[in-house]
């Protein structure tokens, strides 16, 4: 894999959960009580054996900055190659375009690299795999591209691209779905190709009027190149709507999800924050929930996900609910079905409550 570089793309669509990328991509979303997003792609390129990797920033980047900082927590802090910021460009009137713009304009740091192989994966998507099975994979069958695919377990409202692939694994079609359906075949956004059939790519569609990877210079390519998919046996979790967050974090309560992403296979790395333990108070009721470290809880928590620093005080009952660090729940409020993004107080005797399928929203820093 040391012929391998890695190029996590964090320029993704984020009009359906907007609520929580206000001031920052989805990528760097909190999940999992201590994890963001984008721990999922980097740490899996890793654990790999992925020394040298670029991560194509989106215009709200500060929390990405702040989150990876030098790379230290996924060892690519290092004198040679490790982890590298490439910036996004933008236009004169302010608007930034698609992630091929940024493909392009960063091309210099690809022409420099040593590197045979380019792997990108776009930093929204959780999983946890080994992608030298997929450089074997692309090897083998002599691709000029590999894509890498989930079987959906379950429908999906969200969008996604779809592929058909023969018995061998060669693509013989790639559609854009505005709806997914169980035991389809859906993109991962994880792409294999060596560096100069990735900077072919993003020159020709780009310089042709292009703004979008797969769609200008993939899915326009297909008679060109042979595309091959590979099929990824374990959990994904494509974050591309509020729901699909909320269903994803209800996922990982599931004792055997749970194990898959982070005991089965290798280490999940994320930025390290030293707190107490947890305090568990004499009134505390907890069930089948994920609670950090740094939290002090006193009332009750069932099938939640408290991130650090959260307060629980007495009387408080919190359901079905993702509690983001350093939120405050005072006495004897109610959380069932509720989404509070960081530094939220909910005052006492407040109740709170959202649908199964539409949970509540409450903004960062908010007191209700």
């Amino acid at each position: 894999m040391k012929s391998v570089m890695g190029l996590v793309n964090l320029q993704k669509k984020d009009t359906l959960i907007k609520e929580l990328t206000e001031n920052r991509p989805i990528a760097s979303i909190p999940f999992a009580g201590r994890y963001r997003i984008i721990d999922f792609a980097l740490s899996s390129m890793v654990n790999s054996g992925i020394g040298n990797v670029g991560v194509l920033l989106p215009e709200k980047s500060r929390s990405v900055l702040d989150h990876l900082r030098s790379g230290k927590d996924w060892d690519l802090a290092r004198h040679h190659d490790g982890l590298c910021y490439l910036p996004p460009p933008i236009t004169d009137d302010g608007t930034q375009p698609g992630n091929l713009k940024n493909c392009y304009y960063n091309l210099d740091f690809i022409n420099h690299s040593t590197e045979k192989y380019i792997l990108l994966a776009n930093g929204s998507v959780i999983y946890n795999m080994d992608f030298s099975n997929v450089l074997r994979f692309h090897q083998n069958t002599n691709a000029d591209i590999t894509m890498v695919y989930n079987v959906a377990s379950r429908d999906d409202p969200g969008a996604g691209v779809v592929l058909e692939t023969a018995e061998n694994g060669l693509v013989t079609d790639i559609a854009l779905k505005p709806a997914i359906r169980e035991d389809e075949k859906v993109s991962m956004c994880v792409y294999l190709m060596t560096r100069q059939v990735f900077i072919d790519l993003v020159r020709d569609a780009f310089e042709h009027g292009g703004c979008d990877f797969l769609l200008d210079a993939v899915m326009r390519q297909t008679k060109d190149y042979a595309i091959y998919g590979y099929a990824h046996d374990g959990y994904v979790a494509r974050i591309t709507s509020t729901i699909s967050y909320y269903q994803a974090s209800m996922d990982v309560l599931e004792p055997e999800i749970w194990e898959e992403l982070f005991l089965r296979r290798a280490s999940v790395y994320t930025k390290i924050k030293d707190r107490a333990p947890v305090q568990y108070k004499e009134t505390a009721r907890v069930t089948n929930s994920l609670v950090a470290n740094g939290c002090i809880v006193r009332g009750e928590v069932d099938h939640s996900i408290l991130f650090r620093g959260v307060e629980i005080e007495k009387g408080v009952k919190v359901k079905n609910s993702i509690i983001m660090q350093c939120c405050v729940l005072q006495q004897n409020a109610l959380a069932e079905n509720v989404i509070c993004d960081k530094n939220v107080v909910i005052t006492r005797d407040k109740w709170l409550k959202g649908a199964p399928n539409y949970p509540l929203i409450v903004g960062k820093n908010i007191v209700i």
